[in-house]
């Protein structure tokens, strides 16, 4: 069973889930990927193909049992097995494989070898939980001529004629609900694509279809939803009116697997990060560190107010909040990502309570570089252009912005940048299922959309 999943787990990128709503994401699969599978199916097939085989009895006129020959199934070995797109349906499946039997003769054992093709139509439709199921909607079994390689005495050739005639007879129809059982296996495992997976600490990601494949001689296509969740709340934003059509040459032509995402998803995404307040954060410094400008002793002297209301040294926080929702720009071969948080500038008094002195406005404007790891989507930024800095508030009295942005760009950048690319380091999932990763990827932005184009890596 655990070797026939292996062959479900990697069929199974291929086949949909189902959802409501409009797509944020879509996958392609070609051939090649097929190809892949192929190769690596060839296992988890054989293990599927074990049958066993009744005794072949020889009765009496009364029926009585004058003899039983027993039969073993020694080995089985799938010599090729290979997965083709089948337009409008789905997939076929073609596989090659040589069956060896010993019978147990009273006189002596023979070794049967017995060749069979397998063919076979897996169908896909949807489920009454919205989920995909895949089915055998056509399967046959040709059977070659049996030989014993290797036997010094054969057996009459009349013997051998009964002996196959019994051992097709026998697998004729088990071949076919075994490979039936191998695909409906794949059922099992469809939750793995549409169940919740972490964020972070509090949120999810939850892909599902929403409609049904396109199926071509060249690619199978899926339309999916990504919907993110806060604390088990969907995060929502104004329906895009235009749907996403992810354009037929947007990525590596050689690649199994094309992944093109929407700006909606993005959005969608920051939006989340916000909500949940990952992004904000409080810089400090260390009081007694000789390099700190976080203390009330080096921001007197830009804002002499503040030098009266703290004759000794206390140490300063930023407290970086972000009210607005960040966005993300996508422009052929460039990404870049505003944020406008609210800084607060507080320090400590003496009592140990901690004072608000003034409170910037702050925008800044991020290069914002992709790339994946595994079945992640991960994210680094650097900062571009001058930090734009406005005072929103103030209780120490009149502020020059230009002395303050210098201190910004001293004390707030590197933490920021730190915070930022920790973060969007942490990943987002993209749609996966278990064991199958993305293998060389390659990330593509245009405009609107990113395409990740990619091998897909199977791991035990």
């Amino acid at each position: 069973m655990a070797s026939a999943r292996g062959l479900g787990l990697l069929l199974l990128l291929l086949l949909p889930t189902i959802g409501k709503g409009g797509p944020s994401t879509v996958v392609r699969i070609n051939q090649a990927a097929l190809s892949y599978v192929s190769d690596v199916g060839k296992a988890a097939l054989q293990q599927a193909l074990r049958v066993t085989v009744p005794s072949l009895l020889d009765l009496d006129e009364s029926g009585e049992v004058l003899r039983a020959t027993r039969i073993q199934l020694l080995r089985v070995r799938v010599s090729s097995l290979h997965l083709r797109l089948l337009a409008e349906l789905g997939l076929r499946l073609s596989a090659a494989a040589n069956f060896t039997f010993q019978v147990l003769r009273v006189t002596e054992p023979l070794e049967l070898t017995l060749p069979v093709v397998l063919q076979a139509d897996a169908h896909v439709a949807q489920g009454s939980i919205g989920t995909p199921v895949v089915s055998v909607s056509a399967c046959s079994s040709v059977f070659g001529t049996a030989t014993m390689p290797g036997a010094k005495n054969s057996p009459s050739p009349a013997l051998l004629a009964r002996v196959q005639t019994h051992i097709q007879a026998a697998m004729n129809s088990k071949l076919c609900l075994r490979v039936s059982n191998l695909v409906q296996d794949l059922n099992v495992h469809l939750g793995t694509l549409i169940g919740l997976t972490p964020v972070g600490p509090e949120s999810q990601i939850r892909y599902t279809m929403v409609s049904v494949p396109t199926v071509t001689s060249d690619d199978i296509s899926l339309d999916i939803d990504a919907a993110l969740f806060l604390l088990g709340t969907p995060i929502v934003l104004p329906e895009d009116t235009t749907p996403f059509a992810l354009p037929r040459h947007g990525g590596a032509r050689d690649a199994m697997a094309t992944v093109g995402l929407s700006q909606h998803l993005f959005d969608s995404a920051l939006l989340l990060l916000q909500k949940a307040g990952a992004l904000n954060l409080d810089v400090t410094g260390q009081l007694n560190s000789a390099n700190n400008p976080l203390n009330t002793s080096v921001l007197g002297q830009l804002i002499p107010e503040v030098a009266h209301q703290f004759p000794e040294p206390m140490p300063l926080v930023l407290k970086v909040q972000l009210g607005a929702t960040p966005v993300v720009t996508l422009h052929t071969n460039n990404a870049t990502l505003r944020l406008q948080p609210l800084v607060e500038v507080l320090a400590m008094a003496s009592n140990s309570a901690f004072q608000s002195l003034f409170s910037l406005d702050v925008v800044v404007n991020l290069s914002l570089q992709l790339s994946v790891s595994k079945v992640k989507l991960q994210g680094t930024t650097s900062v571009l252009g001058d930090v734009q800095v406005t005072v929103a508030s103030s209780n120490v009295g009149s502020i020059d912005p230009a002395q303050v942005h210098l201190l910004m760009g001293t004390v707030f950048e590197k933490p920021l940048l730190d915070h930022l690319n920790a973060l969007l380091g942490m990943g987002i999932a993209l749609p996966s299922v278990v064991n199958l990763c993305y293998s060389n990827p390659e990330v593509f932005v245009h405009e609107g959309y990113v395409v990740i184009s990619s091998g897909l890596l199977y791991q035990h």
